[in-house]
């Protein structure tokens, strides 16, 4: 592309949200769209074998590989947060489970001054997205781009998660994205026909052939240009060349939680004072930019399994490996086409709650975090998460440098409900993996171990080993107060020709993982820009 080219509409960031906008915006030949993308191509092996995201979550090719500052409710931890830098985003390096939230986490949004935002609203745009395996029904839809599918493998383990959990009371639920969330069941997963569904092979592969779309890798994006009160294009870094792209119409940034409040923090659009500290001349006062991050902090129980059934199992074996890699490229099934969990619970553990207040990710392997791997024994694990938390945290600059990562402060654990809900539910999965028929597999449990007993000693496990599934949302909040960023059409407050479209304009964290909301979130904006209806 030449430098200063025009187009309608240009889009920051290739993730879950940039891709379904992509392509809405694509259709029919009336707009020019450009996409642009700091990462790659998603064409490495690791990125569409499902079990790869135990490659990808390290891959410095395709991760952005954040770390936070040191958490103070943590003991001065940091903790590791991946985030995809490839084409999919972090769809093209998540574990892959479809999961919606919860009908009053939408409402709660409507509550909080966004209308058009509540289940009712958002329901159509999920269904929108959705090519569901089970078939259209109230909640579902099919013919959408985005292929959700039920888990092919089901390990033994995962029936006796599932039969424990209703010996505590928990009733079976075969859908966590139908009437209601509560319960113990199979998760579904973005897998087609054995194969990862990221937002770049739903949304954006059937895209590429138009011609009035220009998609470009390796193009990082400086700042958002402004003239007076209006954003105008964008100023990027690609093939060592810095490039100027002006927007007829609108500059929509989709580069995630992280990066999106960098970007508008950098082009002078935040709190003016910080900005002013930075060296950056703001622009635009808002003070809402970086607050109001918000993430799934929790911790994993782990046991050790009488039977060589779990991908511990596999991964000790040469043998094994070889052939459930030959089974996954003959057949595309086997334990290399799961999501990173098989089986979940969404239940209530504190006597308030009225709806589940935490998740349970039940896996057939256990290991460390990232980078540590799985234990050299069989064994299987339950990570364990408060799904609406009460701690808050900000993302601020470091630096006027485009390239210095921002400071990341999660602010995890700081609330005292988020620490009594975590240390409620490790007391539920205990409860569980000494009932049958779980209890049947169990040799002993690995972690945190009999000798952590009290609730102040779990706390304390919590805290010294737990980590975050990187839910990381909020910190361009919808809203119409003080400290919202976008009104609820997305719009950045005060700057024309300039909208937010990801996760981080979650004004609450859903109640579950992020991806699947991510996406009904772009394709409402797609609607609501093109003045559609779904």
């Amino acid at each position: 592309m030449q430098d200063g080219q025009s187009y309608d509409y240009i889009i920051v960031g290739a993730g879950s949200a940039g891709c379904v906008l992509a392509n809405r915006l694509s259709e029919g030949g009336r707009h020019q769209v450009l996409l642009l993308e700091a990462g790659g191509k998603d064409d490495s092996f690791w990125i569409h074998i499902p079990i790869g995201y135990g490659k990808t979550i390290v891959d410095e090719k395709v991760n952005w590989k954040f770390q936070t500052e040191p958490n103070p409710a943590l003991g001065g931890r940091c903790i590791y947060w991946p985030r995809g830098k490839v084409l999919g985003g972090s769809s093209s390096i998540n574990g892959l489970i479809y999961i919606r939230g919860q009908a009053e986490d939408y409402d709660h949004w409507r509550q909080l001054g966004n209308p058009g935002w509540s289940y009712e609203d958002v329901l159509p745009y999920f269904k929108k997205a959705e090519n569901q395996e089970n078939g259209s029904d109230a909640f579902h839809g099919v013919g959408g781009p985005l292929t959700v599918t039920n888990l092919r493998e089901r390990n033994p383990l995962c029936d006796a998660f599932i039969g424990s959990a209703q010996s505590q009371g928990i009733p079976r639920n075969d859908d966590f994205n139908g009437a209601q969330q509560e319960g113990a069941g199979y998760f579904q997963a973005t897998v087609r026909n054995g194969r990862r569904e990221s937002a770049a092979t739903a949304y954006l592969r059937p895209a590429l052939r138009r011609s009035n779309l220009t998609v470009l890798t390796g193009a990082m994006t400086e700042k958002v240009l402004l003239d007076g009160k209006k954003a105008t294009g964008v100023q990027f870094r690609h093939q060592g060349k810095v490039l100027t792209a002006r927007a007829g119409r609108e500059v929509i940034l989709s580069a995630g939680s992280i990066k999106s409040p960098h970007l508008l923090m950098l082009s002078g659009i935040g709190d003016a004072q910080h900005l002013a500290e930075q060296g950056i001349e703001p622009r635009h006062d808002l003070r809402g930019v970086g607050q109001n991050l918000q993430d799934h902090y929790g911790g994993q129980i782990t046991w050790k399994c009488n039977q060589a059934i779990t991908m511990n199992d596999v991964m000790m074996s040469r043998f094994r490996q070889m052939q459930v890699g030959l089974q996954w490229l003959l057949t595309r099934r086997g334990p290399l086409s799961v999501p990173a969990g098989q089986a979940a619970l969404f239940a209530r553990v504190l006597p308030d709650s009225a709806t589940p207040d935490l998740q349970f990710l039940f896996q057939t392997f256990s290991g460390g975090y990232y980078e540590d791997g799985l234990f050299k024994f069989s064994g299987f694990a339950n990570f364990i998460c408060p799904v609406r938390p009460n701690s808050r945290g900000q993302i601020t600059l470091r630096s006027p440098d485009p390239y210095d990562q921002p400071r990341l402060e999660p602010n995890y654990f700081s609330d005292e409900r988020d620490r009594r809900t975590a240390v409620e539910g490790l007391k539920l999965a205990r409860r569980m993996a000494a009932s049958r028929p779980l209890a049947d597999f169990v040799i002993s449990e690995h972690l945190p171990g009999s000798e952590t007993a009290t609730d102040q000693q779990i706390e304390d496990y919590l805290v010294e080993n737990g980590g975050c599934v990187s839910h990381q949302v909020g910190t361009c909040k919808m809203g119409t107060d003080a400290m919202a960023v976008v009104d609820p059409n997305l719009r950045v407050h005060g700057v024309g020709g300039l909208r937010v479209v990801d996760a981080s304009i979650m004004p609450t964290l859903i109640s579950g993982n992020t991806n699947a909301p991510t996406i009904m979130i772009a394709e409402k904006a797609a609607a609501a820009i093109l003045g559609q209806a779904a």
